[in-house]
């Protein structure tokens, strides 16, 4: 990654030299240059806008807006306009990047205004500031100067540390945040029951997926939290080493995490001797070379170690056998983030927490046609009605036809079930999945076949080839889809998606396979009258 961003892009003589360097065989590095989006052979024009091309910003026009913008500057060589997967700035549709800074959305982008950002860089302005309602206002821990007072005051008894780190996070029924909902304190006992060391505790910060970005505002705004939970986390399952594994996009969250890092270390909580526990940790930032693959946790992995990013065969599991064959606990963002409240206040305070008999609260990014964009935490129970009415209600007052209650992966619901809880099992029982926890919802004036073909051709793109099902599925997939918009087939075709989905679901390696199909299927489903005749 150094060497390619100094550079802009690596050559055939810089891999050469880098490979004598390193001694490593050449082919290796050429198989990993060629696996990685973020990875350019060629060197770059002066000026490069990225525009993102799924789901949330073809809702407000990013398709138009990266097709206007490739005609403007189609005769200037020293500008590219290259249309890319999710840049996890959902809230700030369409969304775009200038020479990889953010910029806030705008219908004013042409060739003067490019080059006029780009010649004087301290004008491009600020992404514009996440929405997030601060219900941690109701935690003062979180947003006190007191960081890591929980930590500092167990850290000097490590074994009464774990046990009551585990037996708090089991009681509390916290679940993995991060998609999957795997329960957060057994996670944490099977990683401490390991005997093999070193142990590493990693957190998983590559949310990638369109619609999903609370994470992001979690490390721009409370980084700390993130940092404490890490480190309760190792402390509890004997770990020394801590990796955040960061995706490329979010450099100005990268600032605050190393921000709190630094100031960890230089408090003593970070370090030979972490919180004055006798043992020692320490964090470090990975930044991805890109690709929605790797938000699966072994396909990570795999990218830590140098390798191409394609997920491993389970099991063995990380928690036995993760990073280098070690054992590996690996959370979220937001889980570690919770999982440091949690700690501090206790399950009965967490279990308080909830709306209507639920219990718990949850970081929920909102997208689509709702008049304010952002991350929200909000308890968990909370119906999709009431977030939306949170989120300002529906923009310019558009009448709600459909919505994505867990990003992209999650199957598509309609208007008459916007009163489901957002909970896991709640969104479970009628038919989707809460997924990352990333609300997307859509006006009565899109349409939905188009935008579930847009769903699909993203997993198409970021499948990673491995193995045969999704790599030749969601081609296949994309084709019919493609083919019966443009009225080349029969809308009869479609009826092979429902053989094809299922193919993928039980076949391939990990879940992007699992679900590519799911976001048509479920269109289709409930909103049969969308499909071209």
């Amino acid at each position: 990654m150094e060497l390619h961003d100094s550079r802009g892009y690596l050559d055939d003589d810089a891999l050469r030299a880098f490979a004598g360097r390193r001694r490593v065989p050449l082919f290796r590095l050429e198989g990993l240059v060629s696996f990685y989006p973020h990875f350019r052979r060629t060197p770059p024009p002066r000026v490069t806008v990225r525009v993102c091309r799924d789901v949330t910003c073809v809702l407000a026009g990013g398709d138009q807006q990266c097709q206007r913008l490739q005609d403007e500057f189609d005769d200037d060589q020293d500008v590219e306009v290259v249309p890319v997967s999710c840049l996890g700035r959902c809230d700030a549709a369409p969304a775009l990047a200038i020479n990889d800074l953010p910029l806030a959305p705008t219908t004013l982008l042409d060739h003067a205004r490019v080059c006029e950002l780009i010649d004087a860089p301290n004008r491009i302005p600020a992404h514009l500031p996440t929405t997030t309602v601060a219900r941690y206002a109701c935690d003062p821990y979180a947003t006190s100067d007191e960081h890591y007072a929980t930590v500092l005051a167990r850290a000097k008894d490590p074994d009464r540390l774990a046990a009551d780190c585990i037996n708090i996070l089991k009681a509390s029924g916290l679940r993995g945040m991060g998609g999957a909902g795997f329960p957060t304190g057994l996670k944490w006992e099977m990683v401490a029951g390991e005997s093999s060391s070193p142990k590493y505790v990693i957190c998983n910060a590559d949310e990638s997926e369109p619609g999903t970005f609370k994470d992001r505002a979690i490390l721009d705004e409370l980084p700390h939290l993130v940092v404490e939970g890490m480190l309760l986390a190792a402390l509890t399952v004997g770990a020394t080493q801590g990796i955040v594994y960061l995706r490329h996009e979010y450099a100005r969250e990268h600032r605050a995490l190393e921000a709190a890092i630094v100031a960890a270390r230089r408090r003593g909580v970070l370090g030979n001797q972490a919180a004055g526990s006798g043992s020692p940790f320490d964090i470090d930032v990975f930044i991805s070379p890109g690709g929605y693959i790797l938000g699966e946790e072994t396909a990570l992995l795999e990218a830590l170690e140098d390798k191409r990013g394609e997920p491993r065969n389970k099991p063995p599991y990380p928690g036995r056998h993760g990073l280098w064959g070690e054992p590996t606990l690996i959370n979220n963002v937001e889980s570690f983030a919770l999982a440091t409240s949690i700690i501090h206040h206790g399950a009965d305070w967490w279990n308080q927490q909830g709306a209507d008999g639920f219990t718990g609260l949850k970081f929920v990014s909102v997208s689509g046609d709702v008049a304010v964009p952002g991350v929200y935490e909000i308890p968990v129970g909370t119906t999709v009605r009431d977030l939306i009415r949170l989120a300002g209600g529906m923009r310019d007052g558009r009448k709600l036809k459909a919505f994505l209650p867990g990003g992209a992966s999650s199957n598509f619901l309609t208007a008459e079930q916007v009163d489901t809880p957002l909970d896991f099992d709640a969104i479970r029982d009628v038919g989707s999945m809460l997924g990352t926890g990333a609300v997307i919802a859509i006006g009565q004036q899109h349409d939905l076949f188009r935008l579930a073909t847009n769903i699909v051709r993203f997993f198409r793109n970021e499948s990673c080839g491995k193995c045969v099902p999704c790599r030749i599925g969601s081609e296949k997939a994309v084709q019919i889809l493609e083919a019966v918009s443009a009225g080349a087939n029969s809308p009869d075709e479609l009826s092979l998606l429902h053989e094809l989905g299922e193919t993928l679901e039980q076949t391939s390696i990990c879940g992007l396979g699992q679900v590519a199909l799911n976001p048509i299927l479920s269109m289709m489903k409930h909103f049969p009258e969308e499909i071209p005749s």
